[in-house]
């Protein structure tokens, strides 16, 4: 099982380096060169053609990605199947390719656990193995793995994200192996560069940590606001198309040009990667500005839900903890707001789908920059006490109930 979880994770590494070149550089890179009102209206039919791509390729399939993960985990009863699969997968590149404010890790997790289950569903008896998780798990870990360029993560998050406050140790080896494989692959068809490259290697002081202990109570806060307005977006997305539609394309197109307005950017729509590393990375930032934004980075991942696009939760949580942590930044320690940035980032992501590990390991992985790990570790534990029994998905488990 662990040579198959190597090929798994090394066609997963292929499939999302051809998913990650459709969406960023062959649609969304073009689309950033259109006219302003072009741009403004494309997440509007970015919606549209996944609304009707969800329905008559997927045979009236819900948006969900990580979710179908998360329900193949738990029930060896559930599968992935090959329709459903190929229309998320279109859908989701129709969503995130016209501008949705979502992350490409949702469908890659995704694709990658169908890839696995697939793969070991058709192997002879004797290779299958004991346990039915066991590719599933692996190709989500290697989908992870590849589309961040984080081998670690990708195993840590498979492994943690089933379960509230526990790691599903049982698939541990296959996880790390096909995480590597699905790396590898990925960097060989790119580049090894880490997505949030941090020049600035800034070193904590003792005021860091007490500030990491705010920036931990207050992304816990802001992660259980927004993961109940995603489960509100989630239900929403369920109802009649033209109502859901209509609502979330308002929402949007007014989103954008209320950015436009207070920033002169397009702060509203795609993942979210150019907010952190340009616009965060501004030093004369006032804060109501920062809060500001960050509601409408939330708002805009929250309609683009509603509208049934197909996408992750894990990059807007990301970006919402990227706001959070420069907020609190600005009013604890201003001069080291890069610092206070990545504390915001691992703290709201690991506090929202309730994986601190693979939070603290993501942004060292994704920044180069291990120097935050000792006040991270303040942070996403005072987040992980203040979020209680809360987080975005509804498919996640306590430890007790497997």
């Amino acid at each position: 099982m662990v040579v198959f979880a190597a090929v798994t994770g090394a066609i997963v590494g292929l499939a999302v380096r051809l998913f990650e070149y459709v969406v960023l550089e062959v649609a969304y890179e073009r689309l950033l060169h259109q006219e302003l009102w072009m741009i403004a209206l494309a997440p509007v039919g970015g919606l549209l053609l996944s609304a009707l791509i969800l329905r008559w390729v997927g045979g009236g399939v819900s948006s969900a990605t990580t979710d179908e993960y998360l329900r193949a985990y738990h029930d060896p009863d559930y599968h992935l199947r090959i329709r459903p699969t190929i229309a998320r997968i279109a859908a989701s590149i129709t969503t995130l390719g016209s501008g949705g404010s979502l992350g490409l890790e949702g469908p890659s997790i995704y694709g990658g656990a169908s890839l696995g289950a697939s793969i070991q569903a058709r192997l002879p008896k004797r290779f299958r193995g004991t346990d039915h998780r066991t590719l599933l798990v692996a190709g989500a870990a290697a989908g992870v793995a590849a589309i961040f360029k984080a081998p670690a993560t990708g195993a840590i998050f498979a492994l943690e994200v089933p379960f509230r406050d526990e790691l599903g140790r049982r698939v541990l080896l296959p996880a790390l192996v096909a995480s590597a494989s699905g790396y590898l692959t990925f960097v060989a068809l790119s580049d090894t560069a880490p997505i949030f490259r941090v020049v600035d290697q800034q070193l904590f002081t003792i005021r860091d940590l007490f500030g990491a202990l705010l920036i931990g109570i207050m992304c816990a806060l802001g992660a259980r606001a927004f993961a109940k307005l995603m489960r509100i977006a989630k239900g929403f997305s369920l109802r009649a198309l033209p109502v859901r539609f209509v609502l979330s394309s308002v929402a949007l197109v007014g989103l954008f040009v209320l950015s436009r307005g207070l920033t002169g950017e397009n702060l509203t729509i795609g993942t979210g990667y150019e907010v952190i590393t340009g616009w965060l990375s501004d030093p004369d930032l006032a804060l109501w500005l920062i809060v500001t934004v960050f509601v409408m980075r939330c708002l805009a991942s929250a309609f683009t839900m509603a509208g049934g696009g197909v996408g992750g939760v894990f990059i807007p949580l990301v970006v919402g903890g990227a706001f959070v942590g420069r907020a609190v930044g600005e009013v604890v320690n201003p001069d080291r707001y890069t610092l206070y940035t990545l504390l915001g980032i691992a703290a709201f992501l690991g506090s929202g789908y309730r994986v601190p590990l693979a939070a603290i390991m993501f942004v060292a992985e994704t920044t180069g920059s291990p120097n935050f790990v000792v006040p991270a570790l303040f942070a996403a534990v005072a987040a992980e006490l203040v979020m209680g029994e809360q987080s975005i998905t509804a498919f996640q488990r306590s430890p007790s109930d497997d």
